[in-house]
């Protein structure tokens, strides 16, 4: 049993017991290779969230119509990457053990790998969907393998070929894009073409989603480490979200890669929650 956390994300503060979605989150951004800061993301949007109304116009839903408990963030052990995703496993496991879903909201993007690990333990059939401006394939960056650089190329070593569909992607070393198109994962690209077709062929397989909103472009949302142009719009990941949580079996999600010190409007953490808000609700009623 997880207690609530103080303050939390609007909407989100039903009863452990209620609810099927638990968001977490987790603060961390050791491995970071340009501009730090993303360990300040999941405070900041539970703060800006108040600034949403609970109600999706979208979607004609509410959040105060569902059952989201947010169990707040996990005091990681900000110097040690092996030790911080053995702390966010052990929530995911937590989460998964009750028959809920796990949410995190990150942090960098290497984060993904100690929730996705427990998941990938309970649904060894699972696929990830992935939404990112950058491969993240790398087999180690500056010798180090637990990089925000590597996380996919982790959560490959655990699922294989054929299970990682990537969208969105418009950077990475030319080894990594070689040995995407390799056959290694489901290469998709600049945009979301494909993603429909995709996610019609998972039919009822368990599916981990996992969103780097670095995705959207820069001029859309500057708030992040690693900014690169040639990205999709806000609608444009709204409508794709809508794709996937609409018919996939969702069995764990995660949002990351906010860095709210790159964007002093708030611009980036106000979309961040919108994006967080649309996701509850797109799943719930999936």
């Amino acid at each position: 049993m997880l207690e609530r956390n103080v303050e939390t994300f609007i909407g989100c503060d039903a009863s452990y017991d209620d609810a099927r979605i638990v968001l977490f989150g987790a603060p961390f951004d050791s491995t970071t290779s340009f501009r730090p800061g993303t360990r300040f993301a999941p405070h900041a949007i539970r703060s800006e969230s108040f600034g949403l109304e609970t109600y999706s116009p979208w979607l004609d839903r509410d959040l105060e119509d569902i059952s989201v408990f947010d169990s707040g963030d996990i005091e990681l052990c900000i110097g040690s990457a092996d030790k911080a995703l053995d702390q966010i496993s052990e929530r995911t496991s937590v989460i998964l053990a009750d028959g809920k879903v796990p949410f995190m909201i990150g942090g960098e993007h290497l984060v993904t790998l100690g929730s996705f690990r427990k998941v990938f333990r309970k649904y060894p059939d699972v696929h990830i969907i992935h939404f990112d401006a950058h491969t993240d394939l790398r087999d180690d960056y500056l010798d180090v393998k637990l990089s925000h650089a590597c996380v996919l190329r982790r959560c490959h070593d655990l699922v294989g070929d054929g299970r990682i569909h990537q969208f969105g992607i418009r950077s990475g070393e030319r080894a990594e894009w070689q040995w995407a198109r390799a056959g290694h994962t489901d290469l998709h690209p600049f945009n979301f073409d494909g993603l429909a077709q995709v996610v019609e062929g998972l039919g009822s397989a368990p599916v981990y989603f996992t969103i780097d909103l670095d995705v959207m472009d820069p001029s859309v949302f500057p708030g992040t480490g690693t900014p690169e142009y040639g990205g999709v719009t806000f609608m444009q990941l709204i409508e794709a979200i809508y794709t996937v949580c609409g018919k996939c079996n969702i069995v764990g999600l995660d949002v990351n890669e906010l860095c709210p010190p790159y964007d002093q409007s708030g611009a980036s953490t106000a979309a961040a929650c919108k994006i967080i808000r649309e996701l509850l609700l797109s799943v719930n009623y999936k």
